[in-house]
């Protein structure tokens, strides 16, 4: 920010402490003001704006009930109740330990909407949200559903401390992230899809070719691969057990048993803990790997809980298998495709039950599970009459 522009507003500001008026800054991408009042407000009213003319115009309406001695219902409260969803998310996650992903999710919702009153959280406002992620940011239903199901979470909290009366959010209706024609209209219209990207036996056996130093084919010499057991592991962990490569990367050797033939995850991406079972292929893979050493299992990960750093790291590795996998000639495929590709041979290859397999895999709702349902089509012909 200029200098000039510095001084403004600090003397702005300065006015405001001695006058009790609203005053703003621009800090964070964002507009801030503050609201005084003695004798009507019980603590200073902080509010955060995307757009200045917005927030000019809201903190006029409100300077002008405050003049005539009206003090919205908002405020006509003690220093310590919640009133913002800002509030609300801060005081939930302190209180609840929550996943990774939805304190990354919370903290982008505390930029955008952070400033809205609780009071004002209607289900006219959860149709408004959802509407404006699609036409104003034309995020994917899949997106929109991560941040409506952190903020839900975050919500039912705060109904059960009584913040709220109920969770509006939990009224939305089935299929409400999908783009609808009058969405198109305004918006690029996106389409939930699910990936079902298999990896072949052929291209399986290119991978572990790759992996295992064989040079491409049409090039001169093969990948440059540092930590490359580390990767072989890594794959066969994948492919046999459907865990998430945040899960992976994370592990520690106190987590792996071989006489169990088990990995216990005690924090995975939903925030529950499991019990995954290893295959005879993983355990194989587990063995050849260098189990002697104490700490983490894999080396590209220091053990920072930080979510960026977990972030970087999945971006590294994801990064990595896709150079591995364009090296094999395996056309479109992502890392993350191993884990639907271990689901499918779970249905395949074994009479597990849904709740079964979701135990293994860590799919909380198990309607997730549904689109394999068709892998099983043989078998259940095969148990009629």
């Amino acid at each position: 920010m200029p200098l000039v522009d510095m001084i403004y507003f600090r003397l702005r500001e300065f006015i405001g402490w001695v006058l009790l008026v609203a005053t703003k800054r621009f800090r964070n991408n964002a507009w801030a003001y503050v609201i005084r009042r003695k004798n009507l407000l019980p603590k200073p009213v902080h509010l955060t704006f995307s757009d200045e003319a917005e927030g000019d115009a809201y903190v006029a309406r409100l300077e002008q009930l405050l003049d005539h001695g009206v003090v919205p219902a908002e405020f006509q409260v003690s220093a310590s109740t919640i009133t913002t969803v800002r509030e609300m998310v801060i005081e939930y996650t302190v209180a609840v330990d929550i996943s990774s992903d939805d304190k990354q999710l919370l903290n982008v919702l505390v930029e955008r909407e952070g400033h809205t009153f609780l009071s004002t959280l209607d289900y006219t406002w959860c149709e408004n949200w959802v509407r404006g992620m699609k036409r104003g940011r034309n995020l994917s239903p899949g997106t929109i559903r991560h941040y409506v199901g952190a903020l839900a979470r975050c919500l039912d909290w705060g109904a059960r401390k009584e913040h709220i009366v109920a969770n509006p959010l939990r009224l939305l209706p089935k299929r409400y992230a999908s783009y609808t024609d009058a969405d198109a209209v305004v918006a690029k219209k996106r389409i939930d899809q699910s990936r079902d990207r298999r990896i072949s036996a052929e291209e399986e056996q290119r991978v572990r070719a790759i992996l295992g130093g064989e040079k491409p084919e049409g090039r001169q010499r093969a990948l440059t691969l540092m930590h490359q057991e580390a990767l072989i592991c890594l794959f066969e962990l994948a492919i046999e057990t459907a865990m998430r490569l945040r899960e992976m990367y994370t592990l520690s050797y106190s987590q792996v048993s071989i006489k169990d033939r088990t990995i216990y995850l005690d924090k995975t991406k939903n925030g529950d803990k499991r019990q995954v079972p290893l295959s005879s292929v993983a355990l194989a893979a587990l063995e050849n790997y260098d189990l002697r050493k104490r700490g983490l299992l894999f080396p590209w990960w220091d053990g920072d809980a930080n979510s960026e750093v977990l972030k970087k790291t999945t971006g590294r590795l994801s990064r990595q298998f896709a150079r591995i996998f364009d090296a094999a000639g395996c056309q479109d495929m992502r890392f993350h495709d191993l884990r639907h590709e271990a689901t499918s041979r779970l249905y395949e290859r074994t009479d597990l039950s849904d709740l079964e397999i979701a135990k293994i895999t860590g799919h909380k709702d198990p309607k997730m599970l549904m689109r394999y349902a068709n892998l099983r089509g043989s078998n259940l012909a095969g148990r009629l009459w």
